[in-house]
């Protein structure tokens, strides 16, 4: 289902990109009658369908060889929230890592890492990388509009800036862009869920929303998830509650939702740590046979989870895949080639249950996983 309305927005917008090519437009490429209202532009807006697809592929394969020679490291600064309980941020970089390695581009990267709600701090951290002599920066916001100075700032004093886990396109930045944007979209894992849902749950019944923090996110992830139940089905929503992207939240809120909301089955997570909590709550409470708890991303605790039977869904990310296009898009700068690169790059989605065999949650870590491992990370 989501595929389809996908398509149609995509052929809606074909006729326009092609008025677009036929002139040198500055961005977006396919303007929208809403842009007004929003500080973003979406992916389809801004690039060709083309670069990314290609990018796709090499991400996909196994590394090739450097094509020039490097004889001083490049320096490479990761700003990111990866004291968050989800293991996803760090397995971005870990792979990223990897793939420097295995193209064989000799680098130096040092990581600034911050809380999930930690603002200030990634403030602070980017005055830090402005003032040393990083080339290249991954940027992991923590809000990507509560940041979007902080991200021209680092543009504009000519580092080279990959986004991580964005995929909406700063309108403020107008054409001095970073070098990429990299993520899962969020509104494509929500309609993913969305499917499953009316697919394997029915067109009709209760459930409760645990959401992050107001922006991009999870307005995406839940409100995506809302609206499509809204227009597609007959699903009630009971309850809403803002866990701030932290355990403690998913606890608290669910705790909140059985106690108050009996009739609920279905319990949507924005992200891991609210999955983590709200399976706490469920199985302290004996709930577990009558609420079907969903996750976000596939990380190592979601898989887990699902192994043993208590997860009942989540979108799953390839995790990999961002991290290889990452250290491939240094690559391609590197060799002069970033004219080729996408303006953002979209990894990979599927749906991973709780009715998979240990056998095929193993086969797609062995995928998502490919750099970083199967195993949940130690941090």
């Amino acid at each position: 289902m989501h595929h389809q309305r996908i398509k149609t927005l995509v052929t809606l917008l074909a006729a326009a990109l092609l008025l677009a090519q036929a002139s040198a437009q500055r961005l977006p490429l396919v303007p929208l009658p809403d842009d007004g209202e929003r500080a973003f532009w979406w992916y389809y807006q801004v690039q060709e369908e083309a670069p990314l697809e290609a990018l796709q592929a090499v991400v996909g394969a196994p590394a090739t060889p450097l094509a020039v020679t490097v004889d001083t490291p490049v320096r490479i600064a990761v700003i990111y929230p990866s004291l968050d309980v989800s293991d996803a941020w760090l397995r971005g970089y870990l792979a990223m890592v990897a793939r420097l390695e295995e193209i064989g581009l000799p680098f130096e990267a040092v990581q600034f890492a911050s809380g999930i709600n930690d603002h200030v701090m990634q403030a602070t951290y980017t005055e830090q990388v402005i003032n040393d002599d990083y080339e290249y920066v991954v940027y992991g916001p923590t809000e990507l509009l509560i940041n979007a100075e902080n991200i021209r700032d680092l543009v504009a004093a000519g580092k080279k800036v990959i986004i991580f886990t964005y995929d909406q396109v700063l309108q403020t930045l107008g054409d001095d862009q970073p070098l990429m944007y990299a993520a899962f979209s969020h509104y494509n894992g929500s309609q993913i869920k969305c499917d499953w849902v009316l697919e394997n749950l029915g067109t009709s019944g209760s459930y409760a929303v645990m959401r992050g923090v107001p922006g991009l996110v999870d307005d995406q992830r839940s409100g995506g998830f809302i609206d499509c139940l809204e227009q597609n089905a007959d699903w009630k929503l009971a309850y809403e509650h803002y866990g701030n992207f932290e355990r403690e939240g998913g606890f608290n809120g669910s705790q909140q939702v059985l106690t108050a909301y009996p009739e609920v089955t279905l319990i949507h997570n924005a992200n891991t740590a609210m999955a983590m909590g709200t399976l706490s709550a469920v199985l302290s409470m004996n709930a577990l046979d009558r609420v079907t708890v969903s996750g976000w991303g596939g990380t190592g605790d979601e898989l887990d989870a699902l192994v043993r039977g208590e997860l009942g869904f989540t979108p799953m990310r390839m995790a990999d895949d961002l991290g290889v296009a990452m250290a491939e898009a240094i690559r391609y700068d590197v060799e002069g080639r970033a004219d080729e690169l996408p303006l953002v790059f979209l990894g990979r989605m599927t749906i991973a249950t709780g009715d998979m065999s240990e056998e095929e949650v193993m086969a797609m870590r062995e995928v998502a996983f490919r750099y970083t491992g199967v195993a949940a990370l130690e941090r």
